[in-house]
């Protein structure tokens, strides 16, 4: 035994002095002979230029602003009056610079070993450094190369589109060298999305140089690869247009208009913010009111709010229904205001209090009578609706090209099992059945879903017409229905926009172009049974009105566009949603988007 330990502890010391000498003699001369190498060759990355982002007309939404950047030479000590005179000169020559923090930019990056100029100054406008230039480039300690800062010209107009560029952190440093090197990344929108695309590549040029650092002779130089430009659907006057719409009416919410390819010509969250604030770094006061106000600017509502969809979903849930049973829409239901489940004496009512008599699909549709999808939801059964629902687009991501984008929620039984560890009850099909429950959608998924009912295609939505040189493709998916049950849910759409029961009557009747649509009202409080009257959406607290939305499609006999609108606690969609969508076609029609003339268009 004591033999053994002997060999261990003799192995042991040997294995450490080998690990040692290999350290010493091997590993250590690959560091030393690159010391070696950056003493005698300096390779210098050059930065690309950032790609510009344009919309349908050619319009800047995101571009770049020439100035320049200010570095000190290394090596001068914290206490050399030398650092103290030449920053001084700079903040007397611009006095918007902080002292304070050129110097403690310079102090951790200064070392021994850093034979690079440091810089302390990201950005000087062109105009700012011209006068000054001539001064500053005869001292030797410092250093000035162009620069460019991202600007956003439209702004707050198409924030949540376009997103804003910022400093980068150690983890994105560490995952792109190109991030590294500018300092700067795609933080949100389209400058995320795309961010490979826009940033380019790095150039460089390895140089020659003595002890002290001076190039004496260009070895090798590689130009960036940069301008790589981006091109949007977007038309930026629709999008101020709808924005401005909103801010009049004091009104928050969505609208997205798509045409039935999937191209978004405008997509409107409201409110919105500044994307120019992030660009240089948001001050705290600045942050802080972003995030205190209530109406949530800085949420991209168009993929990032989820509502219930209310009565919306009902032209997809006729359709998920004729797809799960055979024959079930061929029968007429009777709505007398309620139903009741088993024996139970709890009331699932119809928004229409004394009801809506005998109903068929296409007045089902016109009137958006609750009881006729109550009573076809109990037949089908929620697994089935929810499969079919999700096949149409709804609770899933719709795949634009921005990012994070949320899924929502289309529930069934093994849903609320996981989330809840709970069963599923008859009453919860019945309310998810109009859009209610657990039943949450994104804006976009209700635009995308509604091309769907009018060309039977399920379209991937994108923003981006031509990113550098290729222009973006269009993924396309055919949905078969029965052509009987399709026609007259697209019958019940026109009715609801042109026939006086209908629930957009009042707004989407008088438009140049035939328009066919859904409205739908969102609870976002329950109503006790023991109210027998519903108190008006204009008498209740703001915050527990309902969501108001409208979705549509035209011309309703060759449909091109779609246009989707919700307007967060509004009360009801036709009269809240829908004098937006009405604006939305005008301008269509008026701006030659749309050219087909309403008495070309025979009505059913």
């Amino acid at each position: 035994m004591r033999y053994k330990i002997v060999i261990a502890v003799f192995l042991l010391f040997w294995g450490i002095i080998i690990a040692r000498l290999y350290h010493v003699s091997i590993k250590s001369n690959f560091y030393y002979e690159g010391l070696a190498k950056d003493n005698i060759e300096r390779k210098q990355y050059i930065k690309p230029v950032r790609g510009e982002i344009t919309d349908i007309n050619g319009n800047l939404l995101a571009m770049n602003q020439i100035g320049f950047s200010i570095s000190i030479m290394p090596h001068l000590k914290q206490t050399d009056k030398r650092l103290h005179d030449v920053v001084n000169f700079l903040v007397d020559t611009f006095p918007d610079l902080n002292k304070t923090v050129m110097m403690k930019v310079y102090k951790k990056y200064n070392s021994p070993y850093n034979h690079k100029f440091i810089k302390v100054v990201d950005f000087i406008h062109y105009s700012d450094m011209m006068g000054s230039y001539p001064e500053l480039s005869l001292l030797k300690e410092i250093k000035i190369d162009a620069e460019t800062k991202r600007y956003y010209p439209y702004g707050k107009y198409a924030a949540h589109i376009v997103g804003y560029t910022g400093r980068s952190n150690k983890k994105e440093n560490k995952k792109d060298p190109v991030v590294n090197e500018v300092g700067k990344v795609g933080k949100s929108g389209l400058e995320r999305y795309y961010n490979k695309v826009l940033e380019g590549e790095l150039g460089y040029v390895v140089s020659k140089v003595t002890a002290t650092n001076k190039a004496i002779d260009i070895l090798e130089k590689n130009p960036p690869k940069d301008n790589k430009n981006i091109q949007l659907n977007i038309d930026i006057n629709l999008q101020k247009m709808i924005y401005e719409h909103f801010k009049k009416s004091k009104e928050v919410g969505v609208a997205v208009v798509m045409r039935t390819n999937g191209e978004i010509l405008a997509a409107v969250s409201y409110p919105s913010y500044d994307p120019n604030l992030f660009v240089g770094g948001i001050s705290q006061k600045d942050w802080k009111a972003l995030q205190d106000d209530l109406a949530k600017p800085f949420t991209n509502k168009l993929i990032h709010g989820t509502y219930p969809p209310g009565s919306t979903i009902k032209i997809g849930m006729a359709l998920a229904f004729s797809k799960s049973l055979k024959g079930v829409l061929d029968t007429n239901e009777f709505c007398n205001g309620f139903i009741t489940l088993g024996k139970s004496k709890h009331k699932f009512r119809c928004w229409a209090r004394w009801g809506h008599g005998k109903v068929d699909l296409r007045k089902a549709i016109r009137e958006s009578c609750d009881v006729y999808f109550y009573n076809k939801s109990l037949k089908v059964g929620i697994n089935a609706m929810a499969k079919n629902l999700r096949s149409f687009g709804l609770g899933v991501k719709t795949g634009v090209d921005l990012p994070r984008e949320y899924s929502g929620v289309i529930p069934d039984k093994a849903w609320k099992m996981k989330r809840y560890k709970q069963p599923w009850y008859k009453g919860e099909t019945v309310i998810a059945a109009i859009g209610q429950g657990y039943d949450l959608v994104t804006p976009l998924q209700v635009a995308r879903y509604t091309a769907l009912v009018a060309t039977s295609k399920l379209v991937t939505p994108i923003i981006a017409k031509k990113v550098d040189t290729n222009f973006t493709k269009r993924m396309i998916q055919p949905i078969h229905f029965n052509p009987y049950y399709l026609s007259e849910i697209r019958k019940g759409m026109y009715d609801v926009c042109n026939v006086r029961k209908g629930t957009a009557y009042r707004t989407m009747s008088k438009l140049p172009i035939v328009v066919a649509g859904k409205t739908g009202t969102s609870q976002v409080t329950s109503i006790p049974q023991s109210t027998k009257k519903r108190i008006k959406e204009a008498d209740l607290a703001y915050y527990h009105r309902s969501h108001a939305w409208i979705t549509t499609y035209a011309p309703y006999e060759k449909p091109q566009y779609v246009v989707t609108v919700l307007v967060e606690h509004g009360g009801h969609g036709g009269s809240t949603a829908g004098p937006i969508a009405a604006d939305i076609y005008k301008w269509l029609y008026r701006n030659k988007y749309i050219s087909t003339d309403k008495k070309e268009i025979k009505k059913k």
